[in-house]
């Protein structure tokens, strides 16, 4: 069963420095009907104005992804970390027992656009840690790129989560298929262009909620770029 949910669905936030798009419930968005999606709890796309950013605040015992599509994320934490997070690279986060971070857009002309994702995780009360691989547009162009799993296969980010999360670039006659598991459950969310799934047309913004499914199938791409994530139910 697939269930298309439209751009246009999601809950918003206008914040002035922050224009953030919920698709599930978050701070003062909420929606019984869309909590999370099996252990996938949060995908916020956020948009942070130069100049402005996230002040220190504090995470536990979850799986934090950022994935930045323009500009670039300035990230500073409690264990030491001073990364700038740009374009192609995958940043994880496992707060673990607690951690303290900020997040900024430190460029003075330019907003940064980025997916917040954040999975619940398999194991509670772990230190905290960090990680941020880049994966570059030709791995991802055609194919679905692993770039998040719980072994860090295939140069993955090491996720401490049953979920798996694989990003890819298609344009014309380019094709993928994705094998998923029994009773497993998948989410793809399209970050811009246009793609079919399984036949399910889908433009920039848009989400589908999968169950059921053994296969999916990706398509008539036209400048797309996607995230999969095969999650546990």
């Amino acid at each position: 069963m697939l269930t298309l949910r439209t751009s246009s669905e999601r809950g918003f936030a206008d914040h002035g420095w922050l224009k953030s798009f919920h698709s599930f419930s978050f701070a003062g968005y909420y929606d019984p009907q869309f909590m999370g999606w099996g252990n996938l709890r949060v995908v916020n796309e956020d948009r942070i104005a130069p100049g402005t950013g996230f002040g220190t605040h504090g995470h536990r015992d979850m799986e934090i992804i950022s994935y930045v599509l323009s500009g670039e994320l300035a990230h500073k934490d409690s264990m030491g970390n001073v990364k700038g997070i740009p374009p192609g690279d995958v940043q994880r986060m496992s707060a673990g027992s607690g951690v303290q971070h900020s997040e900024f857009n430190h460029a003075q002309g330019a907003q940064t656009h980025f997916l917040q994702i954040w999975i619940e995780p398999n194991v509670r009360g772990i230190e905290p840690s960090y990680e941020q691989k880049t994966f570059t547009a030709p791995e991802k162009s055609g194919v679905l790129r692993l770039v998040a799993s719980p072994t860090g296969d295939q140069g993955a980010v090491l996720l401490h989560a049953d979920a798996r999360m694989f990003s890819g670039l298609f344009t014309g006659d380019q094709t993928a298929d994705l094998a998923l598991g029994a009773q497993r459950k998948a989410y793809v969310q399209l970050l811009r262009g246009t793609l079919l799934v399984n036949g399910v047309a889908l433009t920039t913004g848009d989400a589908l909620l999968i169950e059921d499914e053994t296969q999916l199938t990706f398509s008539q791409g036209q400048d797309a770029e996607v995230l999969v994530f095969d999650l546990a139910p």
